[in-house]
């Protein structure tokens, strides 16, 4: 038992100076300097978009307050040169301080769902909804657009989004939908936006069936300004149909639904697929000819004929699952790439339904309507019955043409020209 004891002693020591040397390596690890790691990209984006919202900060706040200083001073020099007592004065400039003072509390004030009112329901997406609602403090009706951020990022549609958002603030037209502010949750995002009451060109034309040239005209003129704002941001928009040609109170027309558009800076632009446009994912054979097709050609129809089918497919088609691509310029169905181009051809097809009744290329499967609109010099015809005259032809023959002969190819000048030659009645000065 002593042996086993000495013996156990002996080797103790040992063991103690070995567990002393490893805490005493444990010490020096907790003070050696940390080992420089390279910050992930998703770090660098964090650290990007907070020098960018701190820098747009400061520059916003050092703008207001010498914009404040610029109408002081203005202030003042009107009172010194006007009729006015000193303490009219000091009472008019005490005033304005407080108005000051009060605008800088309505700024500071961050909008959310709470401020409105929500009324009706006037439509609903693929995302949300877009309902009526109303400004509690003001009582002003705006139109709110209501997404649900999971079903973005499930869709890959969050730059989309984004592209909206951005061309909304950027643009300020009268020819747009106007934005007003947007706001976000933790599971919605709300984008407040101009209500107009009249209802969209689709609505119009199915009440109307057709408009008369000099109606087709001005709406014409008020959508190629619309495109052209756009289009000087450099934004295509990728999705020009009636539906998305919104009347105001007055009748004037406006543009709306940016979710398709795209910034021309964007390099991925020219390799966009067909569920991009609301085409979807059934229509995937070759676009490259009609001989590719073992569909049976459509019984040809009179125009009245046409126009009831149209009709009646009308709305079904607008909501459906595959969409109609009726509007989509050749280009975009071949992928080959494209720019601002296709906006145009849109514009055609539009004027075109707004004269004839329906689309010129339109067909009972979309897969159809896409052949024709590739194959467009054999299907592009004008129906007799429709009477259109010879300036009306001329112009939709050159929106829907090739890219290099399209009219807006140089600019919406050209189609300006060419709308007025129409005939002698004039746009809306306010809005040409």
């Amino acid at each position: 038992m002593d042996s086993a004891r000495s013996w156990f002693k002996k080797f103790h020591p040992k063991k103690d100076k070995m567990s002393s040397n490893k805490e005493t390596d444990n010490m020096k690890d907790l003070y050696k300097p940390p080992v420089d790691e390279a910050p992930s990209n998703s770090t660098k984006q964090k650290v990007a978009a907070a020098k960018h919202y701190i820098e747009n900060h400061y520059k916003a706040q050092m703008k207001n307050l010498q914009d404040r200083k610029e109408r002081r001073w203005v202030l003042e020099r009107k009172l010194a040169d006007a009729d006015v007592s000193e303490e009219e004065q000091i009472n008019l400039l005490k005033y304005f301080e407080r108005k000051e003072t009060e605008y800088m509390r309505i700024q500071r004030h961050k909008m959310g769902v709470d401020d409105f009112e929500l009324l009706t329901i006037i439509g609903r997406g693929a995302f949300g909804e877009v309902r009526l609602c109303r400004e509690k403090t003001t009582g002003h009706v705006y139109a709110m657009k209501k997404l649900k951020k999971s079903e973005m990022l499930r869709r890959g549609q969050v730059e989309h989004v984004k592209a909206e958002r951005n061309l909304l603030a950027e643009v300020d037209s009268a020819c747009i939908v106007k934005l007003y502010c947007s706001f976000q949750d933790q599971e919605f995002l709300y984008l407040i936006m101009e209500y107009l009451p009249g209802g969209d060109m689709m609505t119009l034309l199915m009440r109307k069936d057709t408009l008369t040239e000099d109606e087709a005209r001005f709406y014409v003129g008020q959508t190629v300004l619309a495109i052209e704002s756009i289009h000087k941001h450099n934004y295509i928009h990728r999705d020009i149909k009636p539906d998305n040609l919104l009347l105001d109170r007055y009748g004037h027309m406006k543009l709306s639904d940016f979710g398709l558009c795209k910034p021309l800076d964007c390099s991925s632009f020219p390799n966009l697929s067909e569920n991009d446009y609301g085409v979807g994912k059934d229509i995937k054979p070759t676009l490259d000819s009609d001989k590719h097709s073992n569909m049976p050609s459509a019984p040809r129809r009179t125009q009245q004929e046409q126009l009831l089918h149209w009709q009646k497919n009308r709305r079904m088609l607008a909501y459906s699952t595959v969409g109609t691509p009726d509007y989509i310029a050749p280009e975009v169905l071949l992928k080959k790439g494209y720019g601002m181009e296709c906006d145009w051809w849109s514009l055609g097809a539009i004027m075109y339904e707004m004269l004839v009744g329906y689309p010129p290329f339109y067909s009972e499967e979309p897969m159809s309507t896409c052949r024709k609109i590739v194959n467009w010099r054999t299907h592009l015809k004008f129906p007799e019955e429709a009477k259109l005259s010879a300036e009306a032809k001329d112009l939709i023959s050159r929106l829907l043409c090739n890219v290099a002969h399209r009219l807006g190819t140089k600019g919406a000048h050209e189609i300006k020209v060419s709308i007025l030659q129409l005939s002698q009645v004039s746009i809306d000065p306010l809005y040409w």
